[in-house]
């Protein structure tokens, strides 16, 4: 684990109050991603230590709307694997596709997320790239928020490659 990056994006993006997230659970400590997203020496040395997570032979790396477009376009330019867009639904007008930018029909893809907490919107993601003729296997994130959602991308065949975990950052941004 990269300590000083682990403490660069609890200084940046960490808030307290309470806050619902995505799964419906609430919190009293949340990432905001954007912040860290938006900061482009912050994203640009968390590109460079996903680029190490990525498996060999991925084809494509399928940033999932929102959050996980900016890193996948980040990663993308570190690591020269061409990127694809995944909308959380097909759109209903013009090409009506649901990945944008590379052409994902056959490839091997690595779904990019910025913060899985339950892995629900990633379920969601990975079938509707696996129904477009996706090989889908592998998903890499930068904060794995709970346990929880491994477990559950795992019972779906994803292998889970995390950048920090969420108690990794609390102890870092405390030290």
């Amino acid at each position: 684990m990269d300590n000083n990056l682990a403490k660069e994006i609890y200084e940046v993006a960490h808030l307290t109050g309470t806050f619902t997230l995505r799964s419906g659970q609430i919190s009293n400590e949340y990432f905001d991603k954007y912040l860290f997203e938006s900061n482009p020496a912050v994203l640009s040395k968390v590109a460079d230590q996903l680029a190490l997570l990525i498996p060999d032979g991925i084809e494509v790396l399928a940033g999932l709307e929102m959050g996980g477009i900016p890193i996948a376009t980040a990663l993308s330019l570190k690591s020269n694997i061409p990127a694809a867009f995944v909308r959380k639904k097909a759109k209903e007008y013009g090409t009506c596709k649901l990945a944008e930018g590379t052409n994902i029909e056959g490839k091997r893809i690595c779904i990019i997320e910025d913060v899985v907490t339950t892995g629900g919107q990633v379920i969601l993601s990975a079938n509707d790239l696996r129904s477009a003729g996706a090989i889908v296997e592998d998903m890499i994130c930068v904060i794995e928020r709970n346990p929880e959602g491994r477990r559950n991308l795992e019972e779906i065949g994803l292998k889970v490659h995390s950048l920090f975990k969420m108690e990794e950052l609390i102890a870092a941004g405390k030290s």
